[in-house]
């Protein structure tokens, strides 16, 4: 059996390093506007493709690129720049969901993944796109049972895409979900014409509400106000059983996320993964994965659709229930490599002994570190404040420029 694919997602440089760190698989990512995080992300250019596709080749891992959004005419043209830049700089391949896409990519070669915008449902629905990709996402609403029955359908009929394997399904595993039906959803582009199917969504659904009697003016009294805003999906504590089911790529959701969740996030489940193969997957394993995916931004968790749910949970708080955050402090002056110091600034607040910290940048990725020691004018001291220069010893190699944090718990409300 082969081996889940953990893909991670990546909205910046600092985010695809991150991802690397942590054991992801595969990345994906958006460029330009042609995606669906064209406004919460910052998405990559036509010219950083040479080095996203050097960078994942180095690290064995596969890179994938986001072009999932409603394509129009004026569209063609840079669209058709994408699929071929994607093509000349060998990234592995492209997600769609308009048939524009699909059909110049595979004119010239370009392999496919469909988006879950598609919204696949059934195995002959997966028939039909088989004649343009091998690697589908179902619809987000489907329960596991139903992930299982198109796995065993697509062996029993001999399902193949266009190069000539059996067609690959693919899951969301963790991360957000949106209210509307495999994420088309029209109230961003109703309340402010700011299309969710172009990228543009604003997430009004996030908001708080009141719901009106508009014959008799009655307001109604609803316990959750945030009565749109879904749960984060969260599948670490049966990821056994989506391995069983025969799905062959599991997607962390968040491009549009920094570079601490998706460490966190991939390491998580890049451990749970391993330990399922290595039969070494226990409760107490899970509950601490959890502990910690829950220390980075989150709406509180729950398992979806897939063990058979009918309707959503959702969030009783605006914003993240992450159980930390992290705090801006200052940036990197200069690394000492033979000793492994780093000389930094601190342009706000303080730092002191023992606080944990997180450290950020495009070719660092992520580096994560308790403060044992700070060194002020070489003489060692238990903090430093804002306008200090100090060095700290850090387990790896950070640059110039990376930006420090500091890791703080947060007290959530009623999560």
């Amino acid at each position: 059996m082969q081996k889940l694919e953990l893909m991670s997602p990546a909205g910046s440089f600092e985010a695809l390093r991150s991802a690397i760190q942590a054991g992801c698989n595969s990345v994906y990512f958006g460029v330009e506007q042609l995606n669906m995080r064209a406004r919460s992300s910052i998405n990559f250019t036509l010219e950083d493709l040479k080095e996203i596709a050097q960078i994942a080749k180095e690290n064995h891992i596969k890179a994938y690129i986001t072009l999932n959004t409603i394509i129009y005419d004026h569209d063609i043209r840079l669209m058709k720049e994408i699929v071929s830049a994607a093509k000349e700089n060998g990234i592995d391949a492209i997600i769609a969901s308009d048939h524009a896409v699909m059909n110049y990519a595979k004119k010239i070669g370009m392999p496919i993944h469909i988006s879950t915008q598609c919204n696949i449902t059934n195995i002959d629905s997966v028939e039909f796109y088989a004649n343009y990709a091998d690697v589908m996402v179902l619809s987000r609403e489907l329960s596991l049972s139903q992930v299982e029955d198109i796995v065993r359908e697509i062996e029993r009929r001999d399902i193949r895409g266009p190069q000539n394997e059996l067609v690959k399904i693919e899951i969301f595993g963790h991360g957000a979900l949106c209210m509307a039906v495999s994420g088309k959803c029209y109230l961003s582009l109703h309340s402010h014409n700011a299309s969710a199917n172009r990228g543009a969504c604003i997430q009004n659904c996030r908001r708080s509400y009141i719901v009106i009697d508009k014959e008799e003016g009655y307001e109604l009294e609803i316990d959750n106000e945030y009565i749109m805003s879904a749960k984060d999906l969260c599948t670490i504590d049966f990821l056994d059983k989506i391995i069983k089911a025969g799905v062959s790529v599991l997607k962390i959701e968040g491009r549009g996320r920094s570079a601490d969740y998706v460490y966190e996030t991939t390491k998580c489940y890049r451990e749970a993964i391993d330990s399922i193969y290595e039969g070494t997957y226990t409760l107490e394993k899970i509950e601490t994965w959890k502990e910690r995916l829950a220390t980075v931004y989150n709406r509180g968790f729950w398992d979806g659709y897939y063990l058979g749910r009918k309707m959503g949970e959702w969030s009783k708080n605006h914003g993240s229930a992450a159980t930390t955050k992290k705090v801006y402090l200052g940036k990197i002056r200069n690394f000492f490599d033979k000793i492994s110091v780093a000389e930094v600034e601190l342009e706000t607040l303080q730092l002191k002994l023992n606080d944990d910290i997180i450290i950020t940048g495009p070719k660092t990725g992520l580096v994560k570190a308790v403060v044992q020691e700070i060194r002020l004018e070489d003489i060692p001291v238990p903090e430093v404040k804002k306008g200090d220069i100090f060095s700290i010893k850090l387990p790896e190699k950070v640059r110039p420029s990376d930006k420090l944090y500091k890791v703080v718990k947060e007290v959530v409300e009623n999560r």
